[in-house]
Parts: structure tokens; sequence; C-alpha cells
């Protein structure tokens, strides 16, 4: 068995302002229910600008250009201080534009169902040949697009809309007449979280030199399923995934547990390279849309922007031990059982302190804890507090029942092992996973040691069950040594081989 280790990770924001309106479900639910609502009118109003979505300190935080903890040397609001100088292009991944998501959706279609103009087709063909890990042959299925007038009879006969800027450029048709999960809606949702999954493992690939023929497996997490009436969430997201992406030696599966399948993915991946039955594995999960300006009424109402306004993706690699990557400790993984109960001390001894006692660790001893990284900004104004925060109090306070701080330590351990929230409540998107490329980056460079990835997730969402969900595990320094996955090499068995048989020519000799 070999170990392990985090071999890359990409983060990607798409800035989708039209489908807050269209396909966010606050501003959806309220178009079907008051479409002359006070708050729809309000809404294009407080619609952030690409430019201003790129400036939000917490978004360069996700892409990599900035750490978690810059952002407390940063004045709040953040949404009125924006960055200057700040880059689309992250060291982590990038906040891509709408139209650019218009356009690997098509690239993503493969029964013909998004419609995209004529011009609007071939300006984002030349924006996407511009991007590195975009390669003309690939862009070459997009065609020439359709007519206008094509477009808009299909949306009079049900189709999606796609907009940009109020325009339509573009629509998503049904995929079968009777089929109520190969609606028009339905369609668009599957292929925006297919196609916004292929950007993050685009920059996954590109961004950390990885040959996308060497991953062999794909778990895709998201929230979103894909399948016919006979078969509701069947997927296959993640081999769908994997062909746009070029990951041809690929084969994978699905991973659904709400906020926390991000987190029992990477525990899955881990296991999996592990056991030796995979040597690279990769995560994935695109954006959901329906969670576009989900907070959008507290937002409007305390008259700010609506900042949620950007699908969140990620990507990460995990692979045998290269020697230098940080390792995955699948010794140390912290999991909520059905018995566990539901109180938030019950949650949290379960996926923080369990696994570190099992092998002798205190919580001072993780330098970082990555629980639900929500940004505060989204989340405060909608009455559901600073999450992450929250979280850091019950790790901190345990930490003070357990002996392993002081209590009058507790709000120096919640600074320096927590971080403020900087993801997008996109579900999945916040738990955990996002700080992997940072803790690498920081684990690597000897700031950090150990890190913690924790996902938490409510399955009574679903109405099956009124259990909460848990899991976690460690990121470690790599200690340097490159283990073999065989005890004895192969030369060692040929040579051992050679030995045995001359000892047994020998025996036979002299018994003769």
């Amino acid at each position: 068995m070999t170990t392990p280790v985090v071999k890359g990770a990409a983060y990607v924001l798409v800035h989708t302002p039209d489908m807050v309106m269209h396909y966010g479900t606050t501003c959806s639910v309220e178009h079907e229910i008051n479409p002359e609502s006070e708050f729809l009118k309000k809404v294009p109003n407080h619609l952030r600008t690409y430019e201003e979505a790129v400036r939000y300190a917490p978004n360069q935080a996700y892409i990599g250009n900035i750490l978690p903890d810059d952002l407390h040397d940063i004045e709040k609001p953040w949404y009125k201080n924006l960055m200057e100088g700040a880059n689309a292009d992250g060291k982590m991944g990038e906040i891509a534009p709408q139209d650019e998501l218009y356009i690997v959706m098509k690239l993503s279609d493969a029964f013909d169902l998004v419609m995209l103009e004529k011009e609007f087709t071939a300006a984002g063909k030349e924006k996407l040949l511009k991007k590195p890990y975009f390669k003309e042959t690939e862009l070459a299925v997009l065609g020439t697009g359709y007519d206008s007038v094509e477009i808009d009879e299909r949306v009079k006969k049900g189709a999606e809309p796609l907009l940009y800027n109020g325009k339509l450029v573009g629509c998503v048709k049904a995929a079968h007449d009777r089929d109520r999960n190969l609606t028009a809606h339905i369609m668009t949702e599957n292929i925006v979280s297919k196609a916004s999954a292929v950007m993050a493992f685009k920059n996954l690939i590109y961004k950390n030199n990885i040959d996308a023929e060497s991953i062999e497996y794909v778990i895709e997490c998201s929230e979103e399923a894909c399948g016919d009436m006979n078969q509701r969430g069947g997927g296959n997201f993640a081999k769908a995934i994997a062909e746009v992406a070029g990951a041809k030696g690929a084969t994978g599966s699905d991973t659904r547990g709400f906020c926390a399948a991000p987190a029992h993915a990477l525990v899955n991946a881990a296991a999996l390279v592990k056991s030796g039955v995979y040597k690279s594995v990769a995560i994935v999960a695109g954006g959901a849309t329906a969670k576009l300006g989900m907070n959008g009424r507290d937002h409007v109402n305390k008259d700010m922007p609506i900042i949620e306004d950007c699908l969140g993706t990620f990507a990460i690699l995990v692979t045998e031990n290269d020697g230098v990557s940080p390792v995955l400790r699948t010794d140390i993984v912290g999991r909520h059982t059905v018995g566990t109960g539901s109180s938030p001390q019950a949650v949290m001894e379960s996926i923080i302190t369990k696994p570190l006692d099992r092998v002798g660790l205190k919580i001072v001893d993780i330098d970082k804890y990555s629980v639900e990284m929500q940004t505060p900004e989204i989340t405060v104004p909608a009455g559901a507090g600073d999450v992450p925060l929250a979280n850091y109090k019950m790790i901190a306070a345990l930490g003070v029942k357990r002996g392993d701080l002081e209590r009058t330590a507790m709000n120096d351990f919640i600074k320096n092992h927590g971080m403020p929230g900087f993801a997008p409540t996109q579900g999945h998107i916040p738990s955990g996973v996002p700080f992997v490329g940072a803790a690498k980056e920081l684990i690597e460079q000897g700031k950090i040691s150990r890190a913690m990835i924790v996902g938490k997730g409510s399955l009574f969402l679903g109405r099956m069950t009124n259990l909460f969900d848990g899991v976690s595990i460690v990121m470690e320094k790599n200690p340097g040594k490159k283990e073999e996955t065989q005890a004895v090499s192969k030369e060692e068995i040929k040579g051992m081989v050679a030995e045995t048989m001359k000892e047994f020519a020998a025996f036979l000799l002299d018994g003769k």
C-alpha cells in the first residue's frame, strides 16, 4: 500500500448575474407566486458587475490569489472595500464570466440541447481560444450557432432562455417531451453543473501540469442528479465531465451527501489510492444554479449587492505518494454515525475529537480547521450568523472541556486555528474542501504541519431521514520518503527466484 497525497487542487467561480433572476430558486419561486413583487423589481439594481465580483476579496481567496487569513487585514464590509489590482486569473483557478460558461455548456452538450446565437458563438469561441487549456480541435464541435429567430421560437415553445446582459443569446431545450426529469429546466441545471465542473477540471490539469490521461478514476460530488423517469439520479456526471476534460483513461461515479459529499469523496479517493485500486483519483463538483441569489431577499432589504451571484466549482487530484505533496491520513478520519445524535456537541465530537483521540493528538495539534467556509457577508444579513466562526467556537469549547487549551486562550485559538469564511453558499462547495489548495501550499512551505478538512451535511433536506452527516480527514506534511507500492521490488523478486532455482538444482545434483 502507498500513502495517498493531494497532488493538486483547482477552484473556479463563474459570475452568472442573469441566472440569479431566472434559475435561483428565491427569484424563480417569486416569479411564480408574485411576479409583480417589489423584490423582483429591485433585484437588477443589486446585481454586481463582473469586475466587482473579481475584486471581491473572498473570491480572490477562493481562487488562491490571497490566503484566507489575509481577509483579516482587509476592511469590512468586503463588498464595499473591493481589492485594487485583483486578477481574474488565480493561482489555483479563475473567475470566469457568464458568456464563457455558455460556450462551455455547448461544448459539453452531447445531445444538441443547447442553442447559441451565431455572433455570440463566434465571439465566445475566440475568447476560449485564448485560454491555454482549450484547443481549437475541441472547439470545432461548437459549430456556427443559430439565428436569433430560431432561438426565440424555441423559447416560446418552452425552452429555457440563456440571457447575457439581459439579452437572449441562447436556450436549452427539453430532452424529452413527456419525461419530467428531462425538462428544459432540469437539463439546464445539469448542463450548467457539468460545464462548470469541466472548467474546474481543466484548471486542475493545466495549473498543476497533470497529464489528463494519467487520471484513472473520477468522483463527482455535486448536489445535482442526472437521470430519466426510470432512474432519477442514476448519473453519471463523473464520466461525462471526464470525457469533455480529456481524461480518456478514467472511469468514475457520483457521490451524493448534500454538503458533506465533497469530504466523503476526498476520503473515498484517499482510500482508493491507499488500497492500490487506482493510482490517480480526481474529485470534482460543478455549481448549483438553484443556490444563486438564495439569500438575495435579505441582501436587497439591507441595500447590499446580491453576493450569491457566482457558481462555485472545484477539482482535487489525489495520487500515490510523490514524497512532496501533503499526505491524507486515512487513519485520522472522523465520521458522524447513525447513532451519534444530532446535538452540535455530539456532531463535533464525532468528526473532530474522536479521530484525534485514536492517534493520540490534541485539538491544538491541528494547525488549521476547514469547516463550513461560507462567506459571512452572505449569511449574517440572512440571520444565519457567521457559520465558520460558530464552528470554531464549538471546537475551541471542546478543547477547553478536554483540557487541550485554557479558556482564556479560546479567542487566540479561533484566530490561529480557524480562518474567515471565503466560499460561496453553493451547498456542497463550502464544506471543507475550499481550503485544500491553500492547505497544500501552506504545508509545502512549512508554515503549517496539519489541516483537518471537515464536511457537514443536512440529510434531512431529502425527507428520507432526520439525520445530520459529517466526515473529516487530516492533511499532513509529507515526511519525504517515497514508499514502494510493493514490499519487494520486481528486480529483487527476480533475484530471489534465480537464487532459489540454483539451490534447487544443487539439491538435485547432490541427491544423485
